[in-house]
């Protein structure tokens, strides 16, 4: 290949690359690094037998991600507050042809999911990430991870129960979850609990980020009452000053709230039905750089 071809093929791959290191990772800029280290392989590597540098790049990528990922977990460094992923910008309109497709990888990419997928190990999750996200067979996968077949079976199964056991699937339809954020957004910018509260399920939870950088609630708020409370609160403390704009974020609806044209917070709700059963609010600035262009 020339160099010009080399480029050509690693970026047509590189939005499958990142969505990999982003599922992998849950940070933006540790899945860009990953992606770029996949680069220099890439192109310092010999490719005489390549046949498929889509699963020669994923197969790099993956890898790199789980040595990442390790170095992270090692680091053993104590978060103050609740974690949440970092917002991703997605859009699945080029890689998602129809309803179901586009659903299944929204849903992959969730805030939810990537909350759960922290609490597998590294190689459960980089087998979780290939064969849910992006189908790949089992057989593939372990030759991708140098293990056998029965093994990324297992692998598979323990982190699937795992996942299932510990998030519930709400529905995921983005029109009915952009209007049900529109209504939350002016309830919430009015001063309206009742209608906050109207829109809120019984089991509703709040989980919000600050990372000890900016200020959050350090603990997960549940009930109605004590979630509409808290952002009247917020909207009551620092609604002046601030404008608002929509972006679909780790596959939904999002709202990203700016302080001065600069990214100040972003919000957003898991929907069951007419309800909200969550809602996440991420506010620590290390996590919001990546919106500064938007």
């Amino acid at each position: 290949m020339t160099a010009d071809t080399l480029t050509d093929v690693f970026e047509e791959h590189r939005p499958a690359l990142m969505g990999v290191a982003y599922r992998m990772l849950g940070r933006v800029a540790d899945a860009e690094d990953v992606v770029q280290d996949a680069w220099l392989r890439w192109s310092g590597a010999d490719r005489g037998d390549v046949r498929e540098p889509l699963g020669y790049l994923v197969r790099i990528t993956t890898r790199l991600a789980i040595d990442r990922l390790r170095q992270i977990q090692a680091r053993g460094e104590t978060y103050v507050g609740p974690w949440l992923p970092e917002p991703y910008v997605t859009d699945f309109g080029t890689t998602a042809p129809d309803a179901a497709d586009r659903a299944e990888l929204a849903d992959s990419v969730s805030l939810a999911v990537l909350v759960v997928l922290e609490s597998l190990s590294p190689l459960e999750r980089a087998v979780f990430v290939l064969r849910e996200a992006f189908g790949y067979p089992h057989a593939e996968i372990a030759a991708m991870l140098d293990r056998g077949e029965a093994a990324v079976r297992q692998l598979a199964g323990r982190a699937r129960r795992h996942v299932d056991e510990r998030r519930t699937r709400y529905e995921v339809d983005p029109a009915r979850r952009r209007d049900l954020t529109e209504r939350f957004l002016a309830a919430a910018a009015g001063g309206d609990l009742e209608g906050l509260m109207a829109l809120l399920a019984p089991d509703v939870r709040l989980v919000s980020d600050g990372g000890g950088k900016a200020s959050a609630a350090l603990r997960v708020i549940v009930t109605p009452g004590k979630v509409g409370r808290f952002l009247l609160g917020v909207a009551r403390k620092e609604g002046a000053g601030m404008s608002f704009r929509f972006l679909e974020v780790n596959g939904g609806p999002a709202v990203l709230l700016l302080a001065d044209g600069r990214p100040d917070s972003v919000f957003q709700l898991d929907v069951d039905g007419s309800a909200v059963r969550a809602v996440y609010i991420i506010r620590n600035p290390d996590k919001l750089r990546s919106l500064s262009g938007l």
